[in-house]
This record gives C-alpha cells, structure tokens and sequence, in this order.
C-alpha cells in the first residue's frame, strides 16, 4: 500500500449558487483531497490547521475514511479559515465575499514522523514557502511531488513560487492561471513554459472542459463528463487533485501512460464532487458508482476510425 502525504486547509466554507446556499460546512482543500484518496488502496495523512471551533463529528468524517490526522494541529482557544463565496449562473465566475485566515495565518506545518518518506506528496494550494516548508522536512525523496496553486500566490508571493516550482515533479492549475504564470496564451506553449520552470508534467484544468496533461512532447486530454446537475464546484479541482495524486500512491506507478489513468480518474471523482454542496456528495460515494461512472468516461471517448 502506497503512502500519500496531503498538505493544505482544513476549513469552513459558506457557499452560495444559484441552486440554493449554505452557512459554514465543512470544506479546504485537504479535506477535499483527502476525501478523494481514499478511494484507493493508499495511506493517506493531512497535514494541517485548525481552530477548537471545528466540530469532532467533522474529523471523523476523515477518521472513518481512514484518513490519517495526527498531522492537523488543533489551536486551543483558535478560530478555523473560513471562506465566503457566491457563484454566478456561469458557475466557472465566483466571487469572494469573506476570507478569515484565522489560524491558518500563523501556520508552521509538521510532517509527522510516520510521512516523512510518504511516496507521494501532495501540497494543496498554500503559500509557496509553506509549501516548501513541508518538501524540506522529507527525510527520503518522494517519488513524486505534486503541487496545486493559483492566482493569488503569482500575484503575491511569485518568487517564492517559481522557487518551490524547481522541488516538483506536477502542477496543477487552471487555464487562466497558466496564461498569466507564463504569458502565453496557447495551452501548449504555456505547459512547455512550465516545464522550463520545473515541474516534469503539467496538468492544466479546464474546469467543465475538463483537463490536459502535458509531459515534454506528449499531450493528454481528458473531458469532463456532461452532468444533469451541478450544484456546487467548491471543491472540484481539489477532488480531482485527490483522485489524481491517490490513485498514483496506490498504484506505484509515475509512468506518462499511467498519469493518464490519474487524470480519468481525477476528472471522475471530480464528478460526483460537484453534485451536492460541499463534501457531502464524497461521504456517501460507492464503489459502484464510481465504477459505473468510469465505465461512462470510457464510452465518452472510445471511438473506432479507419484511417487511409
């Protein structure tokens, strides 16, 4: 069984769509990834912060997935990050109505003793020298590193992040966010921009356009499946961060061919997330639903052709 060290905020999301809102639920990205590596044969372990405030009924929520906290720190007397947001008829355009670091603003992560040769690691969206805090604390060399980031970091902390960009094996962002990291517009220049800076393979998100993957000369896509409901993207990308990065600690395998599988099976995950408000949907997933909904990515994109 592979070994997944996960990094990043345990927290309270407030969400508000065109399909109804919420008041504080649990959300953060850890939460979301851990919650989707869990789907696999893989040790998974959070390290992250949280205030005295965070409900227990919440961690066990991760505890019964068998996700592992002794890396979540629980401020006496601290206040959890909270973020506020309301998502527009194009549920790809958010706005942020209220952002509490609270805790999360003086966090110091500690890698517990039992993660420090994790096979994978997976650094959530953080601030880079956070990020890079956790990369030297790793008694062993991962096999590999992935890293999710946004537009916020390149904006506020760039040199810190083209810095922890030269530790990692995969990034993770969006299309907006590789046009600005590198200046081009084209996906295939701005992955092979990327590439420069780092990172040995690019994921670049498409939001309901679904994903590519780049890795030198060779290009991925997946789709994203066409859904009769989408309630709330929150945690979509985080979900498919999860899928991606669970599916390759278990599975012992950084191949370019097996990446492809990591991003099916993200995109897959990231599916279901989408359905309900927060991590609701991901508590009561199945085997067999995601089986069933695997078998629907195979026929979106199975084809035969007779080519001259």
């Amino acid at each position: 069984m592979g070994t997944l060290l996960i990094v990043g905020t345990v927290a309270f999301d407030a969400i508000e769509t065109p399909f109804g809102k919420t008041d504080k639920i649990l959300g953060g990205a850890a939460t979301f990834i851990g919650l989707a590596a869990s789907q696999f044969e893989v040790e998974a372990a959070i390290v992250s912060v949280v205030g005295e405030d965070m409900p227990k009924e919440y961690l066990n929520l991760l505890s019964a997935k068998n996700v592992d906290l002794s890396g979540l720190e629980i401020v006496k007397g601290g206040k959890t990050f909270f973020w506020k947001g309301k998502y527009h008829n194009d549920l790809n355009v958010r706005d942020t109505l209220v952002t509490e670091l609270n805790t999360l603003a003086d966090f110091k992560p500690v890698v517990p003793q039992k993660f420090k040769d994790a096979d994978v690691v997976m650094l959530g969206n953080l601030h880079p020298s956070v990020q890079m805090s956790v990369i030297e604390q790793m008694v062993v060399q991962p096999k590999l590193i992935v890293l999710d980031t946004m537009n916020f970091w390149m904006d506020n902390a760039l040199a810190e992040l083209k810095h922890v960009m030269k530790h990692i094996d995969v990034i993770t962002i969006n299309d907006e966010e590789a046009r600005q990291l590198t200046g081009e517009y084209a996906l295939v220049k701005a992955a092979e921009e990327i590439q420069k800076m780092g990172p040995r393979f690019v994921v670049i998100k498409k939001g309901e356009h679904g994903a590519l993957l780049f890795h030198k000369e060779h290009v991925f896509f997946a789709p994203a499946l066409p859904l009769e409901e989408v309630f709330d993207p929150t945690g979509a990308g985080d979900t498919f961060a999860g899928g991606f990065a669970g599916y390759l600690a278990a599975t012992d395998n950084i191949s370019f061919n097996n990446m492809k599988r990591a991003v099916i099976h993200g995109s897959n995950l990231a599916s279901f997330c989408v359905e309900r408000f927060g991590t609701e949907r991901m508590h009561t997933l199945t085997r067999d639903e995601i089986n069933k909904r695997l078998h629907q990515f195979k026929a979106l994109t199975q084809f035969e052709i007779e080519l001259q």
